[in-house]
């Protein structure tokens, strides 16, 4: 079983704690991640791309001139897609690109990240995130005390305080346990954790 220490806000060591085997020391499978990070972000896209094609265009049907003796190609109406102000032939239209891989999949590569970010020495635990009000310049002190600029910090339950306090930070991301996933691992270079957060990860997906 992989231990971590446990750190303060000041950085101080106040203990230590155990991770499962399952979760933090597993193998890290990076291939994984390109295939549910693509999923994520599919489903993220709006897909509400829309091209007027020929019935839909708006536009005469009348014929544009006669079919012979005018020396010209052959033309019906001005809506064609041919025509200057026409229809889209092969335009976009509204679509849902979402999918979801496996669930096996899906915990196997949330696993590899966290794996990935302990392996690296980017895992941060700490005893508790407690911020008496929300102050963004205080809560980036704190990070900056502690030697981290880019982190995804994950609670076991909500603190509004330190929400508010991070939304302003470009590089931080505050979020809840259960919503932990691999792109905001992977986009962020530290993961830090409450002790509390780290057990719900790790009863989560053992």
């Amino acid at each position: 079983m992989p231990t971590v220490d446990v750190i303060n806000l000041a950085g101080s060591k106040v203990g230590s704690l155990e991770l499962s085997d399952a979760v933090f020391g597993a193998e890290v499978k990076e291939h994984l991640y390109w295939e549910v990070v693509r999923a994520q972000l599919a489903s993220r896209r709006a897909g509400t791309h829309q091209t007027l094609t020929r019935t839909t265009v708006s536009g005469t049907t009348k014929k544009v001139y006669r079919q012979k003796g005018t020396g010209n190609a052959r033309h019906g109406s001005q809506k064609a897609p041919i025509m200057k102000g026409g229809g889209v032939a092969f335009g976009p239209h509204p679509r849902d690109y979402s999918y979801e891989p496996p669930k096996k999949v899906r915990r196997a590569a949330l696993r590899s990240a966290l794996s990935g970010r302990l392996a690296e020495g980017k895992l941060v635990v700490l005893d508790g995130f407690d911020v008496s009000e929300p102050k963004t310049k205080a809560v980036a002190g704190k990070l900056g005390g502690l030697g981290i600029g880019s982190a995804l910090i994950v609670e076991a339950s909500e603190n509004q305080n330190l929400h508010l306090s991070v939304r302003n930070l470009p590089k931080v991301k505050y979020i809840r346990a259960e919503g932990v996933n691999v792109y905001d691992i992977l986009k962020h270079e530290s993961l830090v954790l409450t002790v509390e957060s780290a057990r719900a990860l790790d009863e989560r997906l053992a």
